[in-house]
C-alpha cells in the first residue's frame, strides 16, 4: 500500500488474536429463520430438505476450509470445530469468523435452487450471525458438543409433540403450548404414543441427534506429528513447522468428509476416531 497522509487511519484498526492452544468453535445461527421457514412453507416439525441444505452448506465449508476438523448442526445452527493446533489467519478472530460465515452463507444461497427448485429466493435473503468460543480442554469441547446434542433432543421431542397436537389433535398453537406446559420427557412420549400412536424412539436419528460432519482418514493414524502425550507447555514450545502444517493441510483435503446422525455424548464415537483431535 502506497504511503500517503491518510494512511494514519489504519492505526484505528484492531486485531484480536485468539488464545493459543485452545479449541475453537465457530457457531453460526440463522437470522430470522422462524419467519423464513413460514415464508417458504417448511414442513413442521422438521423439514428434511431444509436440514439437508444446511448439511450441504456445512460440507461446502469443510471442503473450502481444511482447518475445520468437525461440524455439528441442529435446526438452523452449525458449530465448526478447529483443533488447538490450528493457526489459520494467525488465529485472528475476525478473519476466521467472517470467512466461515460468508462461506456457509454463500453455499446456502447457491445450493438453495437444487434443494427447493420450486421456491425462488426473494428478499430478505437468508443470512446468519456467528460467534467464536474458545475451550482450553478436550473435555470442555466434548461437553459443548454434548450440550448441543442434548438441546437437539429436548427441542425435537417438544416440537414433535407440539406439532402432533396441532396437526393431528386439531389444537391451536396456544392450546398446544398450554397442554405441554410443565411436562417432562416421559409425559411428551406418553402423549405421542397414547394419542397419536407415535413411538418417539422410531423417529429419524437425523431429527433426534442432529448432523455430524467429520473428516475420515480411513486409518487411526494420528497425523504428521503426534503431540497427544505432550503437556500444554511442551506443545507451546514445539509448534508444528510450516512443512508439517502443509502436509497436514494436504492430508485434510484428501480425507473423506462423512455425514452421520450418531451419538457424540458417549465415548464410543471418539475412541474409534483418535485422529480427529490427537491433542486431547
Amino acid at each position: 500500500m502506497a504511503n500517503s497522509k491518510y494512511e494514519y487511519v489504519r492505526s484505528f484498526e484492531q486485531t484480536v488474536r485468539l488464545v493459543p492452544n485452545t479449541f475453537l468453535i465457530v457457531r453460526i445461527d440463522g437470522r430470522g429463520f422462524h419467519h423464513l421457514s413460514n415464508k417458504y412453507g417448511f414442513e413442521k416439525p422438521n423439514d428434511r430438505t431444509a436440514l439437508e441444505l444446511m448439511n450441504a452448506a456445512a460440507v461446502g465449508v469443510m471442503k473450502e476450509i481444511p482447518d475445520v476438523s468437525l461440524a455439528y448442526g441442529i435446526s438452523d445452527e452449525f458449530s465448526f470445530v478447529f483443533d488447538r493446533a490450528c493457526n489459520l489467519f494467525d488465529r485472528r478472530e475476525s478473519k476466521i469468523l467472517t470467512t466461515v460465515l460468508s462461506t456457509f452463507t454463500s453455499y446456502y444461497v447457491h445450493l438453495w435452487p437444487s434443494h427447493f427448485p420450486d421456491k425462488s429466493l426473494t428478499p430478505p435473503f437468508p443470512s446468519f450471525d456467528g460467534r467464536i468460543v474458545q475451550y482450553p480442554s478436550f473435555q470442555n469441547l466434548r461437553d459443548y458438543l454434548s450440550w448441543r446434542q442434548v438441546d437437539c433432543h429436548i427441542n425435537n421431542l417438544y416440537n414433535t409433540a407440539f406439532w402432533a397436537l396441532v396437526q393431528k389433535g386439531n389444537m391451536g398453537t396456544t392450546q398446544a403450548e398450554e397442554a405441554l406446559k410443565g411436562t417432562l420427557s416421559a409425559d411428551k412420549n406418553e402423549i405421542l404414543f397414547s394419542k397419536f400412536g407415535i413411538n418417539y424412539n422410531n423417529e429419524p436419528d437425523q431429527f433426534k441427534k442432529g448432523s455430524l460432519i467429520y473428516r475420515d482418514y480411513g486409518t487411526p493414524a494420528m497425523g504428521p506429528w503426534d503431540r497427544s502425550t505432550s503437556t500444554p507447555q511442551e506443545r507451546q514450545r514445539s509448534e508444528p513447522s510450516k512443512t508439517q502444517m502443509e502436509k497436514e493441510r494436504k492430508k485434510r483435503l484428501k480425507a473423506e468428509i462423512k455425514l452421520e446422525y450418531t451419538d457424540i455424548i458417549r465415548d464410543e464415537f471418539w475412541e474409534v476416531r483418535p485422529w480427529l483431535f490427537p491433542e486431547r
